[in-house]
């Protein structure tokens, strides 16, 4: 009898760990404005940020209410409505927050349990900053990073073993550690933030295999902690759509709906329930700078299409609201932020974006003239996609910068201008800035008080590898 009291919280433990929600992947602050933001957690039966046998962090039904002040102890606080974390979505909760207050510093948690009469139980304190007023002149700082490939970080990029230490396998990427430390107002993730086709064995076509290269990858430690602190605006590309290169043709699993809806349910981009709206969007950031999101897998022509003026990667509606948006903008500088590049050069074997021979480079020139003819000033893109960091302009003049893969395991060298086996064989394109060996990083941009934006090429663990500034006079 003594033996069984004593075995008793053992055989016990898993259907009361199975009761007890968790919040194994943090808190996520989406598409943060002046006077709104997207708050976003989920529920999980384990308190991570170990997975269970099969790989995965399972969910767990409950409930969540956030609660957010302007005070650190969280004193006279707003409260969101309780919101039911279920199978359907994943387990995911997103509470739209409105009417708050520009360039303010707002503390929340979550309060969450497994029903509405338990006990609740509180996540840490975090905080987010909302966008300063659109008319301000309010200093700025934000990184971009694309490219975080688990498969290769975890076990290399042929299964053959990971370079990362045991203890970064186990905080997660190196990269956001050194982010974290920056401070930032926010996060720009340009796509790839899973690879649903790597290892190539075992590529995600499911449903619950999909979700699963999700939870794998915002379990770790790093990234909980800085998305605690750190607004994100998220977009997708072809390997947390489909798969490489994917576009909307076909019935391979996942189908285009599936990939769509996935990243939609996934990321905070969009309120709960929202499945029209389309992903491209807009945000003022203050008087000197606006930021373009464009959506480049929703809308495209097929990929084998020929190209010319019929066949179009962002789709007419989408590079119509562009063009126009531009044009109304009296933004210093006009950033549009791209999943894949417009400027390259890129690989010649590839026709999968606006660079690519044979690809989607017919949209690409016409648009470039376009900024020419209306004479839009301080226009740059800044692109993902690309295994490696670049500073590049085109002959028209669009200058591009590329923020490479955020993990060491996914860089390489890249392709140089006149090189036969790229996008421009004859050289046309002038790159400024390429760097020397391959390294995981990001970029680190910071628009100053005097209209000065100073963008800085960062390896992984923080080290500035170079520097371009730009000045609001001509």
């Amino acid at each position: 009898m003594k033996l069984y009291w004593l075995l008793l919280p053992l055989l016990t433990w898993p259907l009361l760990a199975s009761a007890t929600p968790y919040l194994a992947q943090g808190c996520l602050i989406g598409e943060v404005t002046q006077t709104s933001a997207l708050m976003q957690t989920r529920l999980t039966a384990l308190p991570g940020p170990a997975l269970d046998d099969a790989g995965d962090l399972p969910g767990a039904a409950g409930f969540v209410r956030f609660e957010y002040s302007t005070h650190p102890d969280l004193h006279a606080a707003t409260q969101t409505a309780p919101l039911s974390a279920s199978a359907e979505s994943d387990f995911i909760v997103r509470a739209y927050l409105t009417d708050l207050q520009p360039d303010q510093t707002y503390f929340y948690r979550a309060i969450f349990g497994t029903d509405l009469d338990s006990k609740p139980q509180l996540s840490p304190i975090a905080s987010f900053k909302t966008l300063p007023s659109t008319d301000s002149t309010t200093p700025v700082s934000f990184l971009m990073g694309s490219c975080q490939n688990y498969a290769f970080f975890m076990h290399g990029p042929k299964g053959n073993g990971s370079k990362a230490s045991a203890e970064d396998r186990q905080l997660g990427f190196p990269a956001y550690a050194a982010m974290h430390h920056l401070k930032p107002h926010f996060f720009i993730g340009t796509g790839d933030i899973v690879y649903y086709d790597h290892p190539a064995k075992t590529a995600a076509k499911t449903l619950p295999d999909l979700r699963k290269k999700w939870h794998e990858t915002f379990r770790f430690p790093r990234l909980i902690d800085f998305f605690a602190s750190t607004p994100a605006f998220w977009s997708k590309d072809d390997h947390d759509f489909r798969f490489n290169d994917a576009d909307l043709a076909g019935s391979k699993p996942p189908t285009p709906g599936t990939g769509i809806q996935i990243f939609r349910e996934q990321m905070p981009v969009h309120p709960a329930g929202d499945h029209t709206t389309p992903s491209y969007r807009t945000h003022r950031i203050n008087r000197h700078l606006q930021l373009w999101f464009t959506e480049g897998r929703d809308h495209r022509s097929p990929n084998k299409m020929t190209d010319g003026p019929k066949k179009t990667l962002w789709g007419t509606a989408q590079r119509e609201w562009l063009m126009r948006t531009l044009q109304q903008s009296d933004a210093t500088f006009k950033i549009l932020i791209t999943p894949t590049p417009m400027v390259g050069p890129d690989d010649a074997s590839k026709t999968d974006n606006h660079v690519n021979l044979g690809g989607f480079r017919h949209e690409a020139d016409q648009f470039f003239e376009w900024i020419r003819s209306q004479q839009i000033q301080h226009f740059y893109t800044f692109c993902g996609d690309r295994h490696w960091q670049y500073h590049s302009v085109h002959p028209s003049g669009v200058e591009e910068f590329a923020c490479g893969a955020l993990n060491d395991e996914n860089s390489r060298r890249g392709v140089p201008p006149g090189s036969p086996k790229g996008t421009d064989p004859t050289g046309l394109i002038r790159q400024l800035y390429t760097y020397p060996e391959p390294t995981g990083g990001f970029l680190h941009v910071h628009l100053t008080a005097t209209a000065q934006l100073q963008i800085d090429f960062l390896d992984d663990q923080g080290l500035r590898l170079h520097r371009v500034i730009k000045s609001a006079s001509p």
